[in-house]
């Protein structure tokens, strides 16, 4: 079973390649980068191949990055081994429920999907909770953006769909021809964790995983990140959590 994890949950504990040796003896197969792994992408790729791991997917922020210089991003990707990339997020003040905003947001990531795509890659989104608060017409943002952009794939961020008070089964449902990737990560107990902000191990929290994973490999879902948003210890929470896993 291929197992990859979100780098950016090991971001306080680096170097990195102690943190890649540690991922492969632990049984992880593959990885999904971030910027902080992105400054020099041949060196990342000699580090990920000494240890026999793959970065099939990858998150590029902010989106402007697509537009003002594509040609980067490409190559970062390609060199890195990727398939598929991700925005995973927009700047803090446009996190809100503004249905124009959010309508140009997806017309911009169609465009950038279709330039992506002709350089034979894949393209999507990535959640948070922010696109599940509905705006002023009661559209939700996640709704906004899979109708304007009807060419991008959803990499789906389970956790924050339950944050946003959401039904992760349901989403999972009604688009399930457009999830491909999903991350997997817990929310511990009301009141637990509060140093890492209320987020948990995976198999360590509230999450119903294997209901949860059964829906998702229901509608294809071929790639599965273990992510932790702000662990304490890396090493706890990658041991934890890819154990969890091989249960689901």
């Amino acid at each position: 079973m291929d197992i990859s994890f979100q780098l950016y949950s090991a971001r306080e504990f680096t170097p990195w390649d102690g943190v890649l040796k540690r991922l492969a003896d632990l049984g992880y197969t593959q990885v999904e980068g971030f910027g902080g792994n992105y400054e020099n992408p041949a060196a990342f790729r000699d580090m990920l191949d000494t240890q026999g791991l793959k970065m099939p997917s990858g998150h590029f922020f902010p989106m402007e990055q697509f537009e003002d210089d594509l040609a980067k991003v490409i190559s970062t990707a390609q060199t890195l081994g990727m398939e598929r990339i991700f925005v995973p997020a927009v700047p803090p003040e446009q996190r809100i429920p503004d249905a124009a905003m959010w309508q140009s947001i997806a017309e911009r990531l169609e465009a950038i999907g279709q330039k992506i795509r002709d350089a034979g890659l894949r393209f999507g989104w990535h959640n948070h909770d922010f696109e599940f608060n509905a705006c002023a017409d009661g559209r939700l943002p996640m709704d906004i953006l899979m109708e304007a952009a009807p060419s991008i794939e959803w990499e789906a961020d389970i956790a924050w769909i339950v944050r946003g008070n959401q039904d992760p089964l349901d989403w999972i449902e009604k688009y399930a021809s457009r999830i491909t990737t999903a991350h997997v990560k817990d929310i511990a107990p009301e009141g637990e964790c509060a140093d890492e902000d209320g987020w948990a191990d995976v198999g360590q929290g509230t999450m119903d995983w294997k209901g949860i994973m059964s829906a998702l490999r229901g509608v294809g879902v071929d790639l599965f990140v273990m992510e932790h948003d702000k662990p304490s210890d890396f090493d706890r929470f990658a041991t934890r959590s890819v154990a969890a896993f091989r249960t689901y």
